[in-house]
């Protein structure tokens, strides 16, 4: 639906409906004219075919939320429809203008968005600013990705980061003119990127051809960047990992992306980290995983038991009777954070072997014949045994 129609047509008259109309009554009007005007039940009949469609059209924009704000919007900012009343909607007492001047003019390159439209005439149609000047423009951020080691990942770590793409020419430092020279003032904009043009009642600013819309002209431009002030470049850069980085983190470096234009700052670069695994260790928020596996006899009689940890090993103490599946706490041995650093989380699984023979079957055949205690008394006790 283009902007014009929004402005000429009458919607909630097509209909017979008010302004204030809630959504429910717009919607059983519509289904009435539809059934009274639909062209099955009139064929041959151009006049109602054409209200069909008017009611149709008045029914789209009328039924949907954004676009009836959009429609009532334009239709309240130029009088209630109609260029011919601009600034019908005074009050008693206040002087009415009327504005003549070409529709199609108005309209010619519109690209049919009220908002846009509005924005084009009075610089602020939608509340946002007018034109700025083109000059100096902060670069863009850009993005990059790392893998990680899972310890550097922990301790954190400088490592060299290649890149590839623009960045800001080294002879001239950005400006875009030749050194020695500099750029000049834009005599046709005076500098500020944008020139203003009369359309009848209206002014409308757009960029400026001489300058392309940067408010400078540069009349030798320099040779390496041809005056856009960046060249393409390959450039390594030391990228600091802090400590305890987890999976997927996004580390931003100031100033480190693309150059901006005219010798303003550059963007930011954020690294995005791929951590690699560990062949041992797992993560938990600042804690470290371990599973370690221990024999029948060590959980059964207890030990104490050499675990590694990312520094060196500690002893990790097996209380008699330790169950398969328990997790014992080493602290102070998990991931670096402010004020300390989080624990190691050890889990004991029991070890059963594969095969046992001999000596060792006899044992604990022998050993089954004094064990006494039951390993499952509530399923003993479901079963009526004992």
């Amino acid at each position: 639906m283009s902007t014009k129609d929004y402005i000429e047509k009458d919607y909630y008259k097509a209909l017979g409906v008010t302004k204030e109309a809630p959504p429910a009554d717009i919607k059983k009007t519509y289904r009435k004219l539809a059934r009274e005007l639909h062209p099955d039940k009139n064929p041959g009949d151009a006049k109602a075919e054409a209200r069909f469609k008017e009611v149709s059209e008045a029914y789209d924009v009328l039924s949907d939320p954004t676009k009836r704000k959009e429609y009532d919007e334009a239709r309240s900012l130029f009088g209630g429809g109609g260029f011919g009343g601009f600034g019908a909607g005074a009050g008693a007492g206040q002087r009415r203008t009327n504005v003549n001047f070409n529709m199609s003019d108005l309209f010619s390159g519109s690209s049919g968005n009220v908002n846009d439209l509005f924005d084009g005439l009075f610089g602020s149609g939608s509340g946002r600013a007018g034109p700025q000047s083109a000059g100096p423009t902060r670069g863009q951020d850009t993005s990059a990705e790392v893998g990680l080691g899972f310890e550097d990942a922990v301790r954190g770590v400088t490592m060299p980061l290649r890149l590839s793409g623009p960045a800001t020419c080294k002879t001239c430092n950005g400006l875009g003119s030749r050194p020695g020279t500099a750029p000049r003032r834009c005599p046709n904009c005076g500098g500020s990127g944008f020139v203003s043009r009369n359309q009848g009642a209206f002014g409308f600013s757009e960029p400026c051809v001489e300058c392309r819309g940067s408010g400078q002209l540069i009349d030798d431009p320099c040779p390496d960047c041809h005056g856009s002030g960046a060249t393409t470049q390959t450039r390594t850069i030391n990228v600091r990992i802090p400590a305890g980085v987890r999976d997927g983190a996004r580390v931003r470096l100031a100033g480190k992306g693309t150059p901006g234009t005219r010798g303003a700052p550059s963007g930011d670069l954020y690294v995005t980290v791929h951590v690699e695994p560990h062949k041992l260790f797992g993560r938990s928020g600042d804690d470290l995983t371990l599973t370690v596996p221990i024999s029948f006899q060590e959980a059964a009689l207890g030990t104490t038991l050499r675990v590694p940890t990312l520094d060196g090993s500690v002893a990790l103490k097996i209380a008699p009777g330790t169950p398969s599946g328990r997790t014992l706490r080493v602290r102070g041995r998990g991931v670096a954070k402010r004020g300390g650093a989080g624990d190691l989380l050890v889990t004991v699984e029991v070890a059963v072997p594969a095969h046992v023979d001999g000596a060792a079957r006899d044992a604990l055949e022998a050993f089954a014949a004094v064990q006494r205690d039951d390993p499952r008394p509530d399923i003993t006790a479901a079963l009526g045994e004992g």
